[in-house]
């Protein structure tokens, strides 16, 4: 029993009240689209922000990176000089009677090349070379390399004797070992190396240490464009260097990894060349999320404003139009349901211009012939027999049965001649096509038409949504003239052409396009639509693959639903039905039909 009710129960837009489908075309064409659009667009806004400011930032920290490393090239640029200079390794290797000996050859030549260094090479603090030559006077660049000096840290990085390779390496600074009443920093970074270039200067054991400018390196770490704390960690992952206020990297040096960051800060990281000096050294940048999304925090409010007028303004504009339609529609429908009961009352309301109002005037003048009529027959043949009094019930009912879709379709029509009129051929036209279509999907006498009738319904489907779309929608129509005249089952293409248009180009903003075409092959007829609107994900088009292979419900598609099951009834497995989709390029449907089929049922 509960079959046959579902079966004989009619499933439509039809069936729906009005206000109910003013609400369908509210959630669907103004609500959906404006919240879909508005998280899309901060979504997207929000990634590319993202991705601009870690990308800006990673760029800044390798500037950091690059810049630091063209300060220590200097360094050791100046390191190279001193390491390959002959006669200065003559000048430390002589052994002095004298200490006027000494002095009048550092005045002619090291206090000189000091001096031709240090202005060029600004980041350069200090220049000192350590040796154990006694004859030596220690100051002015001079140094001795004593015990202590050996078992100071900065000294036991430099390897063996043999070794020559340049070490980046913090140190106490020179001017502050005698002395603590200067400012700034304890310390610094230096470049240091052995002096053991000529192997017949080797006399004595000679270390070179370059002292950098701590300014310099503050001035490089504080680039604007990274806002958050720079770390420098050496090859064992500690912390040479930050820009931190808060953190005291001088002394002891604390691993990288124990620092507790906030949890919603963002690390990034550069390293140094395999092959250079600061192999395995990084400079790391931490960064709090509010740093990168600040300018999408800024616009976030925007983005409110935006999204909350374009629901509370369109939502006023059709409330306030779906009222005065469907409250105006239903007082019709009220005093027509009294017609049904033989009450023949006008609708007392403000005379309108617009259809409804049309129809009102329209209905009100029905009314009043109809109760005229009435009482014209019953005043005039109260007295004759029963049988002309059932006569002229029948002719009442005749005249009743006018209020029916037929008289739908005649307002449709008057609306139409209203609009011809009125030289609004457009909206005239389109009137047309919604009647037609109207009055053929309410006509299944035949279950078969020509190819040529269906691409009539389709026309006129296409050219109302052509007028709903506008420029967003154009269309190509290819129709082989072999094929008009074959038989197909109704309505069997125009559900694919609803739903190009309503699921497809509605995506899009603009250049929405279909391009249908129908083909003869032998045997066959090939019908195929392409459309470039937003497409399905791949969750939808196993459902329908799904439906096609075994049955299963389509949800909301009721119209695909409803052609392929009627495809089934006819052909079995005779057809042919593919879909593709992918989501933002749109959809392919293509069906086959055998020819001699279709005609042996028509």
């Amino acid at each position: 029993m509960l079959r046959k009710m579902l079966s004989g129960r009619k499933l439509g837009l039809n069936h729906i009240r009005l206000r109910d489908k003013m609400m369908i075309v509210y959630l669907l064409c103004v609500l959906l689209p404006i919240l879909l659009t508005n998280i899309i667009f901060y979504q997207v806004t929000s990634d590319n922000v993202k991705r601009k400011n870690m990308e800006d930032t990673t760029r800044a920290l390798e500037q950091v990176k690059n810049q630091l490393w063209t300060e220590l090239e200097g360094a050791i640029n100046v390191s190279n000089g001193f390491f390959t200079d002959n006669k200065l390794y003559e000048l430390l290797e002589t052994e002095y009677t004298r200490p006027a000996d000494y002095i009048e050859a550092y005045d002619s030549y090291f206090r000189r090349i000091l001096n031709s260094y240090t202005p060029v090479y600004a980041s350069v603090q200090n220049i000192k070379i350590y040796l154990d030559n006694p004859t030596l006077l220690h100051s002015g660049g001079i140094g001795f390399l004593s015990s202590d000096v050996k078992q100071s840290e900065w000294y036991k990085t430099l390897g063996g004797p043999s070794s020559n390779a340049t070490v980046f390496v913090r140190s106490p600074r020179e001017d502050l070992l005698v002395s603590n009443a200067a400012g700034g920093a304890s310390e610094t970074f230096s470049i240091v190396r052995r002096m053991n270039y000529f192997d017949s200067m080797n006399k004595w054991e000679k270390v070179l240490k370059i002292e950098l400018k701590m300014s310099t390196l503050h001035a490089i770490v504080s680039n604007l464009n990274v806002k958050g704390a720079i770390y420098l960690v050496n090859d064992r992952g500690e912390v040479e260097y930050s820009n931190r206020s808060d953190f005291e990297w001088l002394g002891a040096r604390q691993p990288f990894d124990d620092i507790k960051h906030p949890s919603n800060s963002i690390q990034f990281r550069t390293s140094y060349p395999a092959d250079s000096m600061l192999d395995k050294w990084q400079m790391i940048a931490v960064v709090s999320e509010k740093e990168i999304f600040t300018e999408l925090y800024q616009s976030r409010k925007f983005v409110y404003w935006i999204a909350a007028i374009n629901l509370i303004v369109p939502t006023l504009i059709i409330t306030w139009i779906a009222r005065s339609i469907t409250a105006r529609l239903g007082n019709i429908l009220k005093y027509m349901k009294r017609v049904k009961n033989q009450h023949f009352d006008t609708i007392h309301q403000e005379e309108t211009r617009d259809e409804i109002g049309q129809l009102t005037g329209e209905f009100n003048r029905m009314t009043l012939q109809i109760r005229s009529l009435i009482n014209d027959v019953y005043v005039a043949d109260i007295r004759q027999k029963s049988l002309e009094l059932e006569r002229r019930k029948a002719q009442l009912n005749a005249l009743q049965s006018q209020i029916n879709p037929h008289f739908l379709f005649n307002a449709l029509e008057t609306i139409r001649m209203r609009s011809v009129i009125k030289k609004e051929t457009e909206t005239a036209k389109i009137i047309h096509n919604m009647a037609k279509l109207f009055r053929s999907s309410l006509t299944w006498k035949r279950d078969m038409v020509t190819v040529r009738e269906e691409m009539e319904f389709i026309l006129c489907f296409l050219e109302i949504q052509q007028y709903r779309f506008g420029d967003r929608l154009t269309y190509d129509l290819a129709v082989d003239p072999e094929a008009e005249s074959c038989l197909i089952p109704k309505f069997v293409y125009l559900p694919f052409v609803e739903n190009a248009c309503i699921h497809g180009v509605e995506q899009v903003k603009k250049g929405g396009h279909i391009d249908l075409r129908i083909e003869v092959h032998p045997q066959m007829i090939y019908f195929s639509i392409r459309d470039n609107g937003g497409g399905m994900g791949q969750e939808q088009l196993e459902n329908i693959r799904l439906y096609l292979a075994e049955d299963a419900e389509l949800g909301e598609r009721i119209g695909v639903q409803n052609v392929i099951y009627r495809l089934k009834l006819l052909y079995g497995e005779g057809f042919i039905f593919a879909i593709d989709s992918e989501p933002g390029q749109g959809t392919i449907v293509k069906i086959g039909i055998p020819i001699e089929g279709s005609a042996l049922i028509s």
